[in-house]
């Protein structure tokens, strides 16, 4: 458990990522019509599109030939033609026509990335891609099932991403920064502590009970006349940055804590966390539920809902981030409630460690 006078590892503009995992790049209705959409991904210029074969493509946005931007260029089939000097390449990022010139060096090419298309969410792999293992993928069966229904979003942060991740695995925030949102009252910092703490290989795992207790504005916009609850939410957090979690919320008293499910509505919340650069994010995310799936109109309020607490987070993390480039002698302390991040920050460092080494020992 963290104390109070135990500091924790930040984040620095020079810290390293990890490389070998999968990270979410974008939705797939990012790529639609033709689109060459470019996004910075762990420092990295990309370039993604889907060619006429609707497999998702995934290049270094840049020529070979004088650097121009490939995402300014033309898809043509699955191959994408820089619109400088006209060189094309195709999926793999092989350079198959120079105009004007016959002869094409063999090796001449741009990098390319593993890609997987899966549930709408677009994966890519930025490391060694002898590693990249599609059964790595994490799933989250709920963005496939007729059984649930959400509403994708997607957010940019002026912060590094562990920042982002440290908020996510904090629920002693929820009734002060979304009182009004996703929390409730304060009595859910003072009143609620984790039942479980599982510290794992890959994160970690909380699960918190509420018991009988108002329930959240979100919750009752779009359910009418909900009394007291008793709300439980579990959390799992993976490494680099995937959050999932489920959310349940049972009439005060039925009995969910021992398996009575009955009248429960039930939420399943996805978030992905892909670094731009050092100090900003890709932020993905999808909040489902399970209830009057007939009605677009849930999901579309609990997103609304769900953007609303998310700018709460977003106007706090980036000014802490301006807080910490302003004196990078600076030291976070934990407290008890840190507990899961202290455990997911210091896993991820020695993930990255071992990850050097293993470069280091190659590269000998």
């Amino acid at each position: 458990m963290a104390s109070q006078k135990e500091a924790f590892h930040q984040a620095s503009p020079t810290e390293a990522f990890l490389f070998n995992c999968w990270y979410v790049a974008a939705w797939d209705h990012e790529l639609i019509d033709g689109r060459l959409l470019a996004r910075t991904l762990l420092d990295k210029p990309v370039v993604l599109y889907k060619g006429d074969s609707g497999k998702v493509v995934a290049l270094d946005d840049r020529c070979c030939h004088r650097g121009a931007k490939l995402s300014m260029g033309r898809i043509e089939g699955d191959c994408v033609r820089c619109m400088y000097h006209g060189l094309k390449f195709d999926a793999s990022g092989k350079c198959v026509q120079i105009p004007g010139q016959d002869n094409i060096p063999p090796k001449l090419g741009v990098r390319g990335y593993p890609v997987v298309e899966r549930d709408h969410l677009v994966w890519i792999w930025m490391g060694d891609p002898a590693k990249a293992d599609p059964a790595k993928i994490l799933d989250f069966p709920y963005m496939r099932d007729a059984g649930w229904r959400g509403h994708p979003g997607y957010l940019h942060y002026d912060a590094n991403y562990l920042l982002i991740v440290d908020n996510l695995s904090d629920f002693a925030h929820l009734a002060f920064v979304h009182a009004k949102t996703l929390g409730g009252s304060e009595e859910y910092a003072f009143k609620s502590k984790p039942t479980a703490i599982d510290r794992l290989d890959d994160g970690f795992h909380v699960e918190r009970w509420h018991m009988n207790a108002p329930p959240p504005p979100f919750h009752k916009k779009v359910v009418r006349d909900v009394g007291a609850v008793d709300r439980r939410n579990i959390a799992r957090m993976h490494v680099p940055g995937i959050f999932f979690m489920e959310t349940l919320f049972s009439p005060a008293g039925s009995g969910a804590e021992k398996g009575n499910l009955a009248g429960a509505k039930q939420y399943r919340n996805c978030q992905f966390f892909t670094p731009e650069t050092a100090r900003t994010t890709h932020f993905f995310w999808d909040y489902l539920h399970d209830y009057e799936l007939h009605d677009a109109n849930i999901a579309l309020s609990l997103y609304h809902s769900m953007v609303a607490g998310f700018m709460e987070d977003k106007a706090i993390i980036e000014t802490q981030q301006k807080m910490l480039e302003a004196d990078p002698a600076f030291a976070m302390n934990a407290i008890v409630s840190d507990a899961p991040l202290v455990h997911f920050r210091r896993t991820l460092a020695r993930m990255v460690a071992d990850e050097r080494e293993g470069l280091k020992a190659v590269a000998a």
